[in-house]
């Protein structure tokens, strides 16, 4: 049960759906419970960084990608997340922007095989960045859960409608 603090707190995370022909990149990470889930690259967008270059950022830290070397980001999806977590601190609502951008195969063989996320006690937490076809995606553990929407694109180039999904809520997702 949530406390009337949690979701007080606003935070904003920037990802990247890239994609390389039909393959999208995704960091896959193991749980300590066994549990696998993947995720776009991204990260949480610092106080008055804008969104962009919050974007720029994280892809530049987790894949070692310079934006020039990819097409230019096309906010592709909206997920508004308001759900529970584990722990003392109340849960933030986070609101995720993923946006779509592309890299030929030549950027793709220079870019990180692996992510390394800074634990608060020093050690590192490492991902692995895999190359999935995006019709596959549904089939995945993908947070946010985008995994059903990238695979329902005809083709990786393809106009969707309405950028917003599903609010991810208590009632509608448990944590891997």
């Amino acid at each position: 049960m949530t406390t009337p603090e949690a979701f007080s707190r606003i935070k904003i995370r920037v990802g990247a759906v890239l994609f390389c022909g039909t393959e999208v990149a995704l960091i896959q990470r193991e749980r300590d419970t066994g549990a696998v889930h993947y995720s776009p690259p991204g990260g949480n967008v610092e106080t008055g960084e804008d969104l962009l270059d919050a974007l720029r950022r994280e892809l530049a830290e987790e894949l070692g990608l310079d934006h020039e070397q990819a097409t230019v980001p096309e906010l592709l999806r909206v997920i508004d997340q308001r759900v529970s977590r584990p722990g003392p601190t109340p849960p933030p609502r986070k609101l995720h922007l993923l946006y779509r951008m592309h890299v030929t195969p030549q950027v793709r063989a220079t870019l990180a095989a692996e992510e390394y996320d800074e634990l608060p006690d020093g050690t590192y937490d490492v991902g692995r960045v895999v190359w999935v076809d995006h019709r596959e995606a549904a089939g995945l553990p993908v947070f946010p859960p985008v995994g059903e929407a990238l695979a329902a694109l005809a083709h990786p180039r393809a106009a969707t409608g309405d950028a917003a999904l599903h609010a991810v809520t208590d009632e509608n997702y448990t944590w891997v």
